[in-house]
């Protein structure tokens, strides 16, 4: 039996993917900074699918989360045959506006921890010829909007690169890039999601289910709906200026994902 390890484990994509790899009958290592959340989550999957759900409480934003997920990872008696870095938030408002330490705590939750926890997996993995990352970014990542668009571009760029210097050795990894789903994310952040239309919002279980497919296909990169493939394929012709105020006013309006 295969132990996959999920961050941002306890709601949303994160708890999606717990649902999905549970399903197809492999041991899981949740991962989320609310305890009581996740012993009732590990309780569930193991009631339902009959596999092991280990609990690994830790927040991302300190060095002390990082350095625990790492060591899980790490653990070689129990091998993480996949990795899912979810863990993730949104600052609400522009540049300027939100204070620097909420910025600087974003980019070691996006940036730091995706690079350190990948590096910790991967490692095992290369020398085991085998095993997947799957790095949550955003579409985001593909428009100029702030610093969550910039640290997950960062995401894409990271995984991307990875993932070709990692070829042949049996890891695969792949950047996946939703757009707006049904989770916790815009309540956490106080952000009103109102007016976002209702075409675009996505199911995160159909999203794991299209991020699985691509995986399965050896893609680096991942679009998992064909709405959001068309935008962001019209983002590539749209110029940069026109763009940039699109997507400043669009993220005032909708907030960063």
């Amino acid at each position: 039996m295969t132990t996959a390890l999920i961050t941002g484990a306890t709601a949303g994509i994160g708890a999606a993917f717990a649902r999905r790899l549970a399903s197809d009958g492999h041991s899981v290592v949740l991962v989320a900074r609310d305890e009581k959340r996740l012993h009732e989550q590990a309780t569930e999957l193991h009631d339902r699918h009959g596999i092991e759900a280990e609990v690994l409480s830790a927040d991302l934003a300190t060095e002390e989360g990082i350095a625990a997920v790492e060591a899980r990872l790490s653990d070689t008696k129990h091998p993480v045959d996949m990795l899912v870095n979810n863990a993730g938030f949104g600052n609400k408002g522009e540049y300027l506006e939100v204070p620097m330490a909420d910025e600087l705590t974003m980019l070691k939750v996006h940036c730091e921890a995706v690079l350190r926890l990948t590096t910790a997996g991967v490692r095992g993995m290369r020398d085991r010829r085998r095993g997947a990352v799957v790095n949550v970014a955003s579409v985001a990542a593909f428009v100029p909007r702030g610093t969550y668009g910039a640290s997950k571009a960062w995401v894409v760029q990271f995984t991307q690169g990875a993932a070709r210097d990692l070829a042949g050795s049996g890891v695969r990894l792949m950047a996946l890039c939703p757009g707006f789903v049904r989770t916790e994310f815009h309540q956490r952040a106080g952000m009103g999601t109102d007016n976002i239309p209702g075409w675009m919002w996505l199911d995160a279980d159909k999203l794991v289910d299209a991020a699985m497919k691509d995986l399965t296909r050896g893609k680096s990169l991942s679009i998992p709906d064909p709405r959001y493939k068309a935008l962001m394929g019209a983002v590539k012709l749209a110029p940069r200026g026109v763009l940039s105020g699109l997507t400043s006013r669009t993220g005032r309006k909708y907030g960063p994902r």
